[in-house]
């Protein structure tokens, strides 16, 4: 059974960059499952939101309306995927899954934006 882990700091000040990690077990990132590996975000009182993804060969995907802030890449030798958003607002302010399609979810980290 694949198991995802968010990490990374719960606290961002306004301007800085977003950086979170996704470990993954039970599965490796480089394995084609017809699934992207992506990360999703839940502002407070809001709906989910697809940010971008990263495809079992390394290609990426974004969002249009995040684009030009987020950058995702991958270590594949730790099983891990990495998001960041830069110039966070507190609007950044969320709970941010790392996803294996829609199918498996980690638990969830949640990013405050805040000074």
């Amino acid at each position: 059974q694949v198991q995802l882990q968010e990490s990374g700091p719960g606290l961002v000040k306004p301007s800085q960059t977003l950086s979170l990690t996704c470990t993954v077990s039970g599965g490796s990132i480089t394995t084609n499952y017809y699934l992207y590996w992506s990360w999703i975000r839940q502002p407070p009182g809001k709906g989910l939101e697809w940010m971008g993804a990263v495809s079992y060969s390394g290609s990426t995907y974004y969002s249009p309306s995040l684009k030009s802030r987020t950058s995702i890449s991958r270590d594949t030798s730790k099983n891990q995927f990495t998001l960041q958003l830069s110039a966070v607002t507190p609007e950044d302010t969320a709970m941010y899954f790392c996803t294996r399609g829609y199918r498996d979810w980690g638990q969830g980290t949640q990013v405050t934006v805040s000074s």
